[in-house]
């Protein structure tokens, strides 16, 4: 019966190579397919990550606040733009969205932070003096905003494959995380006023899409436009796309990303 199976099989395979006969008996004969359908996890990620960024951004361009305003942000921050949003790049990893897994993964960790430093400082374990401060220089505190302005500009460049509207939030994000770092390299207010207000227009643009994806969700249709880019339009000349890891026919039933 086992031998009548394999036959089947491969008599099956959309080819007439014997490699290709082969290969479809292996994957069908050996390979399961579980479908475990998820939301797209970029809903909860963007409205976390807004949540956070438009409430600190606010207070570093200067909106409202003093220096100890953070003691009163930070558990907002640190569960909300923190946790929340890093969960939702582990789930953006089981829906094989690449782009979502690093931005979430990279600002929910982040928001993480700065909310463990204030809790630290709240609680009277991390010294006071270290804490960064507006017009004063700490490189330490400056550095953090290095790399996230290099990889969210890289996240910026790989969005212009998806849509316009996550290719504007990254940019302004990226942009906003440089000035900030400059800001506390220099102990200079400017820059960090100015990343500040990058930062609460990154985080509009963050509502406004993922509400847009939500409306998608619950609507069935198009609601807010994310201007989608067409994938494959500006591909530069050069080798062909490369092989995914993976049956050569594709996954069926799978569904990747958001």
């Amino acid at each position: 019966m086992a031998e009548r199976r394999e036959e089947t099989s491969a008599s099956a395979a959309p080819g007439e190579r014997d490699i290709e006969r082969d290969e479809f008996g292996t994957w069908e004969n050996r390979t399961r397919v579980f479908l475990q359908p998820v939301a797209a996890p970029s809903i909860l990620g963007l409205f976390g990550f807004a949540g956070a960024t438009l409430m600190v951004g606010a207070w570093q361009a200067d909106w409202y606040g003093n220096p100890t305003t953070p003691l009163l942000l930070f558990p907002f921050v640190l569960m909300f733009g923190g946790l929340a949003q890093f969960l939702a790049g582990m789930w953006s990893y089981r829906a094989q969205d690449g782009l979502a897994t690093a931005m979430h993964g990279m600002w929910g960790a982040f928001w993480l932070a700065w909310g463990l430093m204030w809790l630290l400082i709240a609680a009277g374990v991390f010294p006071v003096a270290l804490a960064p401060a507006f017009g004063e220089s700490s490189a330490g505190f400056a550095i953090w905003f290095v790399p996230l302005a290099v990889i969210t500009g890289f996240g910026a460049l790989a969005a212009l494959g998806r849509n316009m509207m996550l290719t504007l939030l990254l940019a302004a994000l990226a942009v906003g995380a440089g000035f900030t770092a400059a800001g506390f390299f220099s102990g200079s207010t400017w820059p960090l006023r100015i990343g500040g207000w990058l930062f609460v227009v990154s985080a509009g643009i963050a509502i406004y899409t993922a509400a847009a994806m939500m409306m998608e969700n619950t609507f069935g249709r198009t609601v807010m436009p994310l201007f989608k880019t067409r994938r494959g339009k500006y591909v530069p000349e050069g080798p062909g796309p490369s092989r995914p890891l993976e049956y050569r026919y594709g996954q069926p039933g799978v569904k990747i990303g958001q």
